[in-house]
């Protein structure tokens, strides 16, 4: 594995105590910045004004994630075709059936005040990186030698995408939909795990339901994909052989959407050793080279903020500021809808809202594909809004209502109003402005306070739930937008701490109804922290270090007590005899850890295979654990006429497929059975182009393996398959009574360059579950610094 040296830093170091630093001279600036680099790879960017903050933020970002970029910017533009080909073409044409289309200066200063000038000096600093780099093309990331390609230049409309934001549930939507149409409303309810409330999920009669069975997002999952890569692709002196792909390329296992989620938790002081309130914030995504997030330290006059965002867009996502800091988890926020259209026979471009035929809007452009001539496209819409499938013989259409398409809607841009907040009144404020998405923002400052408040842009629905579709003929209609500041939120409760993971955290007192979600994620992180923070005093940051990557499994604490008395054969017994002085903590290297979750995975496995009924297979996926863990603590008839011995032979097969599982994969030998191992348990970062490229520079691309712990019902989440494919790549915890003592955890690395030593300098420690410290002040700074940066204005003629 590469790392960075102990002699590169050492050589790093040498050279940011002599007089002379790399000066840059960039047009566009107006005054000096210097960014200065520490040995973790955080770029901490000092700046005289605000548009030199954001204009070297923008460039300092591309040139660490250039492929990254420009990967972005051709998604956010629908311009993937032109390098790609035809496959791409319905990616690009969902890309510009979804874009935004309002006003670019309502838009941008939604963020901001000064959205217009942060966004676009923040583009104008990307693009002078690329003018930059183009004059040595030769010296461009591997990425694009691979693929023969140059990078495009970036315009504030690509800033503002929403091509990979967090949006809403329009796919669950029309699965409901499917799986009411074929079950009926009862069994789906019986199988799903609705919550706080109780939806309505009928399907309205003049909806023709065999028709939902057709590929209507088609169009919105291909521009919602990620990029995938085929050896056709790669230049030839980069290109594998057949054996070696087949070979080498890691499988990937699908993931169950609800086992992805984050954690945030803030603490009063009353609870902490030190008396200071703490934040700490893992959000858990898509495990990937390069790391989703990327952390920066911006500071100029009014700005002086640290922490993580993605790459691509300016400001601080999570993270903090002289005053405060806050992080963020999903809140669960319907912000889309599935509309079905009766079109007019006689013209296919109307369609009929209260009984009235009405024209769609069309719009034409054209897009460029790799290898064939243009193609030229109509994209339609409604009044409530893009056009995704038509079907012509039966005239029927749909289109998807997308609150996100409201200004303010690109998803985290919104941070920008919190960076600058300097009292929880402030940052309540700052959090009006958040559309997207909808998350559980928290907050902890020097004066003591902790708040919550839940934000996103929630659509009030009075007379349906949103869960299923609905027909596009007036009948069904969003009653405005909830104020955001209206949505749940806490100051200062008397239990001392604020924690969210996913899960349902909505006071049964709250009034608005109309505007929360039915689908959450499992509660077992959120009940696990809230265990060790209420039962916590005289606190530490190694407490909150311990809860964040903790590995205790409260399903398996509910579970082996179940095992413990049903008679076991053999092998078998002697697995489940391993378990009964277990911690139920899924550390690596642990064999009573395999063994819990080898179970665990075939217990799931065979409560789908027994309860979704036949007519419901690969529809409804997968029952959520929570489901099946009521089910096991309360049986009834779904076990048989006995359902406390029916359980108990469902437990029993379970846990011996269980086993099964695990000598066919590891073999016979109890003691090799350890959790976090290649074949059971693991990290493997694979480079998108990783692949479909020969082994020596697949070397050059891909991370790992390593061993991991946890799994999706942990509060160290790792997911639920066997190669890790989601978790905290990214965690922060910060102490608001020392700013220097924040730490945090970034893997792989801040940059995309496979030849840059940050590009996976954090892999291991990151896999270790280890942090670093995320220094602040100016001395401890420069006193772990590697290199420093002038960039100058450039010189007038």
């Amino acid at each position: 594995m590469r790392s960075l040296s102990f002699i590169f830093i050492a050589l790093l170091l040498f050279s940011c105590t002599s007089a002379d630093h790399d000066k840059v001279f960039v047009p566009g600036l107006k005054e000096p910045v210097e960014l200065v680099r520490d040995q973790w790879g955080i770029n901490h960017i000092y700046a005289k004004n605000q548009h030199d903050l954001f204009f070297a933020q923008g460039y300092a970002a591309a040139k660490d994630r250039l492929f990254q970029f420009e990967i972005w910017r051709r998604q956010a533009t629908g311009t993937v075709s032109e390098i790609l080909g035809e496959r791409e073409l319905k990616r690009d044409i969902g890309t510009r059936l979804f874009k935004y289309r309002g006003d670019m200066t309502q838009e941008m200063n939604y963020y901001h005040k000064d959205g217009v000038e942060i966004i676009t000096a923040y583009a104008n600093g990307v693009n002078a990186y690329i003018e930059e780099i183009l004059k040595t093309p030769e010296q461009l990331p591997i990425e694009f030698q691979i693929l023969n390609i140059k990078p495009g230049k970036w315009t504030p409309e690509v800033v503002i995408s929403r091509h990979q934001g967090l949006l809403g549930n329009i796919e669950e939507e029309l699965q409901l939909g499917r799986a009411v149409a074929k079950l009926g409303a009862a069994t789906v309810k019986d199988l799903s795990w609705f919550h706080p409330k109780d939806p309505v999920i009928d399907l309205d009669p003049r909806i023709d339901q065999e028709l939902l069975f057709q590929d209507i997002l088609e169009l919105y999952k291909a521009y919602r994909k990620p990029v995938a890569f085929q050896e056709s692709d790669v230049q030839e002196a980069y290109k594998s052989m057949a054996y070696e792909t087949a070979l080498l390329t890691p499988k990937v296992e699908r993931e169950d959407p609800r086992s992805i989620g984050s954690n945030n938790w803030v603490v009063s002081g009353s609870l902490m050793a030190d008396g200071n309130t703490y934040m700490a914030n893992d959000p858990h995504r898509t495990i990937a080279v390069p790391s989703l997030r990327y952390m920066t330290h911006l500071v100029a006059p009014g700005w002086n903020v640290i922490g993580g965002g993605e790459p691509e867009i300016p400001g601080i996502s999570i993270g903090h500021n002289e005053y405060g800091t806050w992080g963020l988890t999903v809140f669960e926020t319907d912000g889309e809808d599935l509309y079905v259209y009766e079109l007019n026979p006689e013209n296919p471009n109307q369609y009929k809202y209260k009984d009235q035929w009405v024209d769609m809007t069309i719009i034409t452009e054209t897009i460029k594909v790799k290898g064939r001539e243009d193609e030229h496209v109509d994209l339609k819409y409604t009044q409530h809004g893009p056009v995704v499938y038509v079907d012509g013989a039966q005239h029927v259409a749909y289109a998807v209502r997308c609150a996100w398409l409201e200004p303010g809607g690109s998803p985290y841009l919104a941070s920008l109003r919190m960076d600058q907040a300097k009292t929880w009144e402030e940052f309540r404020e700052a959090c009006n402005y958040s559309h997207i998405p909808g998350e559980n923002m928290v907050w902890a400052d020097k004066k003591g306070n902790i708040g919550w408040q839940a934000v996103g842009i929630a659509p009030v629905r009075n007379n349906f739930s949103g869960m299923v579709p609905v027909p596009g003929n007036g009948s069904y209609e969003w009653d405005g937008y909830l104020p955001i500041v209206q949505k749940p939120n806490a100051l200062n409760p008397t239990n001392g701490f604020i924690a969210t993971a996913n899960q349902s955290v909505t006071p049964e007192e709250y009034d608005h109804w109309n505007a929360i979600g039915y689908s959450w994620a499992d509660p077992y992180r959120g009940d696990r922290i809230n265990e060790v923070l209420a039962s916590g005093t005289n606190m530490t940051m190694e407490d909150m270090k311990s809860l964040q990557v903790d590995y205790l499994s409260l399903p398996a604490r509910t579970l082996v007590p179940l095992l413990t008395v049903l008679p076991m054969p053999g092998k078998v017994k002697e697995a489940r005899d391993k378990l009964v002085q277990w911690d139920y903590k899924l550390e690596a290297s642990s064999v009573e850890a395999a063994i819990y979750v080898a179970f665990e995975n075939q217990l799931r496995k065979l409560a789908n295979d027994s309860f979704i009924p036949m007519a419901g297979k690969g529809i409804i996926d997968n029952i959520q654990m929570k489901k099946v863990m009521d089910w096991i603590e309360y049986p009834d008839d779904r076990f048989g006429a006995n359902p406390t011995v029916g359980r108990n032979k469902f437990l029993f097969r379970a846990f011996v497929n269980g086993i099964a599982d695990l000598q066919a994969t590891l073999g016979d030998d109890m003691d090799q059975w350890q959790y976090g191992q290649e074949k059971f348990k693991h990290t493997y970062m694979a480079h998108a182009l990783g692949g479909v490229v020969n082994e020596e520079t697949r070397a050059k691309l891909d991370l790992g393996p390593l061993p991991r712990g946890g799994n999706s019902f942990t509060p160290g989440s790792t997911g639920a398959n066997n190669r890790q494919h989601s978790g905290a790549s990214f965690r922060m915890i910060v102490n608001t009574g020392d700013w220097d003592a924040a730490i945090g955890t970034n893997g792989p690395g801040q940059s995309g360059d496979p030849d840059s030593p940050f590009y996976d300098n954090l892999f291991e420690s990151w896999a270790k579950d280890q942090y670093f410290p995320v220094f602040y002040s100016r001395g401890k700074i420069d006193s772990v610094a590697v290199s420093k940066t002038y960039l100058q204005p450039q010189a007038k003629q």
